[in-house]
């Protein structure tokens, strides 16, 4: 059940260029909106993140955690869930990727879901 709960939650990611947003020890700063639709019969809480960002060719560092952005959502099926976030990088290109842990609240069964891979690129460099 569990591998067909994680294909039943879907993740969209959409990143974006900050130029005019500054962040302390970053050149560049992106943006990135997640949706995530509950499409199962289930109701899920999101309980974790994981990102792999990458900044340039040679940098890559992990951020985990509980939750996203100070929260633990439930979603009821049927539901969703949207929030915006930051990736700050020293390089003008980068890209993240990772999951999200769930808990299927019924079983307490744990489960991951993938995050799309999102390509940092600045407006200017895709000119």
């Amino acid at each position: 059940m569990i591998e067909e709960l994680a294909t039943q939650i879907a993740i969209e990611a959409a990143p974006k260029y900050e130029k005019k947003q500054r962040m302390q020890g970053a050149q560049y700063v992106y943006s990135y909106h997640i949706t995530i639709i509950n499409q199962s019969a289930y109701t899920v809480k999101l309980q974790r993140r994981y990102w792999l960002i990458a900044d340039g060719l040679d940098d890559e560092r992990e951020v985990e955690g509980a939750g996203v952005i100070g929260q633990m959502p439930i979603l009821k099926p049927g539901k969703k869930f949207e929030y915006e976030s930051w990736c700050p990088l020293i390089c003008e290109y980068g890209s993240m990727k990772g999951f999200f842990t769930f808990e299927e609240l019924t079983t307490r069964s744990i489960f991951l879901v993938n995050v799309p891979q999102m390509v940092l690129v600045p407006d200017f460099v895709l000119n």
